[in-house]
């Protein structure tokens, strides 16, 4: 059964799923759906055109499809999708679209964000992703499946971040980061490859290995940056990684690359 605490405030309009749970003094707006079997613990506030997939667990101050922060937005109805599984901690903050963005924020399957983490206007964040505490999206920003973002850190709006990246501590990421990839420092760098999720990912020891040289070759070759990037093109061939690697680079829009410390100079 559906239950909603006499406290909580449900608008009409709200669609609630069965075997949800609404707690005391949540919010829930005329707009909201929220699927089935979902947990709002307390003083949840769930406002805008939001959907919210099933299974999901959501700490109290927690407050979703809120206005975007950005001064273009007159009240249109844009829209946040979150989905399947999700587990939203302690005043976590999502934002409904911008029309000039696309009118969507949408975030994947079974994430989990951490208290006072942000997901902005226009984002599109993936499957099973970690954001740690008060970790921050800008607008516009893509974010692929199985990335950790650490705490405290903020994602430069229209920043791209590829599948199974490990986002460090306290760090500003100013630029695209490729699939696979290990950033870190105060303004981010790639420090090498996400080793640890690769693993996690039952890639191989030679499946390693051919990522590892590829990734030498591209970013502490000889030559300059677009030259190297020309001479590795035939690798993609060799692993599927390397594949998705490339075609990351190939389809940039708004960002420079995220690059090794040693290496920023020589991007053309």
């Amino acid at each position: 059964m559906t239950e909603i605490d006499p406290t909580a405030r449900v608008e009409d309009g709200a669609v609630i799923g069965d075997g949800t749970t609404i707690g005391p003094y949540c919010v829930i707006g005329a707009n909201a759906v929220i699927g089935e079997g979902c947990t709002l613990t307390a003083h949840v506030t769930v406002s805008g055109h939001t959907a919210i997939g099933a299974g999901c667990t959501i700490s109290p101050f927690a407050a979703l499809g809120g206005p975007p922060q950005d001064l273009s937005y007159k009240g249109e109805p844009t829209r946040l999708e979150i989905g399947n599984g999700c587990t939203i901690r302690e005043g976590v903050t999502m934002n409904v679209g911008t029309v000039k963005g696309g009118g969507l924020t949408r975030v994947g399957d079974r994430g989990y964000f951490m208290n006072n983490s942000h997901v902005g206007h226009d984002c599109t964040v993936g499957n099973d992703v970690i954001f740690a505490t008060s970790a921050t999206l800008g607008g516009h920003c893509e974010i692929g499946d199985f990335v950790y973002i650490g705490g405290l850190s903020a994602v430069h709006q229209f920043t791209r971040i590829g599948p199974q990246v490990m986002v460090g501590g306290v760090c500003g990421v100013r630029g695209d980061v490729i699939p696979f990839g290990l950033a870190n420092g105060q303004y981010a760098v790639l420090e090498g490859l996400n080793l640890v999720g690769m693993k996690r990912r039952k890639f191989t020891r030679q499946r390693l290995a051919t990522v590892r040289g590829f990734y030498q070759k591209l970013f502490h070759g000889p030559g300059t940056f677009a030259e190297r990037l020309a001479a590795v093109q035939p690798m993609a061939a060799e692993d599927p990684a390397i594949a998705e690697i490339l075609g990351f680079i190939a389809g940039a829009k708004h960002r420079a690359l995220c690059l090794p410390a040693d290496g920023g100079s020589r991007q053309p």
